[in-house]
């Protein structure tokens, strides 16, 4: 009988593999906040009325929405073009040039630690199994987990912009005469707190740092465009 694979008893729990929609998630997300409450929050300053904050906030909603869905489809789909480039690049050389792409994976494997005789070892063993995999990986260091999909990113980009931006929008509908600003200031600092805790706990990191992050940047956004507003007296 052929020996059984050996499988780990301990294996560890990672998270890289969400970082590529989980950057698009919490990008969207919080741009949608603090874009769309700065601009009610600027508007506001210059034009309290009920109408001028839902226009400008409605509107900052839809542009926000497709301009970052457009965004980041554009440029993840030029990453993915880049990564599809040095695979092609790869394949021709292990076609021309297979025993110096071996060479330059043994010499991969002697820069991180193992001996020659090691190195040229794996390399070879590799090579004989999969060898555009192992320069994938190894050479340009991308993966199948890494690899970039602009519709997912798009998606994930648009959906969490239009879900956040949603917020400082119903908190201006909701909020009393003359408290717009103070309301969606509040909201947004919840909000803004809330997606730092919560990005930071399905990225697996502390929470504390993130939190803050995103609290001091959303409100100095808008703290600037409500003094902006307020001195030029006209939207922005």
């Amino acid at each position: 009988m052929s020996p059984l694979p050996y499988q780990s008893a301990h294996e560890e729990l990672h998270f890289i593999n969400r970082s590529g929609w989980l950057r698009a998630a919490v990008l969207g997300a919080n741009d949608g906040i603090v874009s769309v409450a700065s601009l009610i929050v600027g508007v506001a300053a210059a034009d309290p009325s009920p109408t001028a904050v839902l226009i400008a906030g409605g509107a900052g909603l839809a542009a926000g929405a497709m301009s970052m869905a457009a965004g980041e489809y554009v440029s993840v789909s030029s990453q993915s073009d880049i990564e599809r480039a040095d695979i092609a690049r790869e394949t021709a050389a292990l076609r021309d040039t297979p025993e110096e792409e071996e060479r330059e994976l043994a010499s991969i494997f002697e820069s991180r630690g193992l001996s020659q005789a090691t190195a040229a070892l794996v390399a070879r063993e590799l090579t004989e199994k999969d060898a555009l995999g192992a320069h994938v990986r190894e050479e340009l260091g991308l993966s199948e987990v890494h690899a970039a999909n602009p519709l997912q990113a798009a998606l994930a980009s648009g959906l969490t912009f239009s879900v956040a931006a949603a917020m400082p929008l119903i908190a201006a509908v909701l909020a009393p005469a003359g408290q717009v600003i103070p309301v969606v200031v509040g909201t947004t600092l919840v909000c803004l707190a809330l997606l730092g805790a919560l990005g930071a706990r399905a990225g697996g990191a502390p929470m504390l740092p993130a939190t803050l992050r995103v609290l001091f940047w959303g409100a100095a956004a808008m703290a600037i465009t409500a003094g902006v507003g307020r001195i030029f007296g006209v939207s922005v």
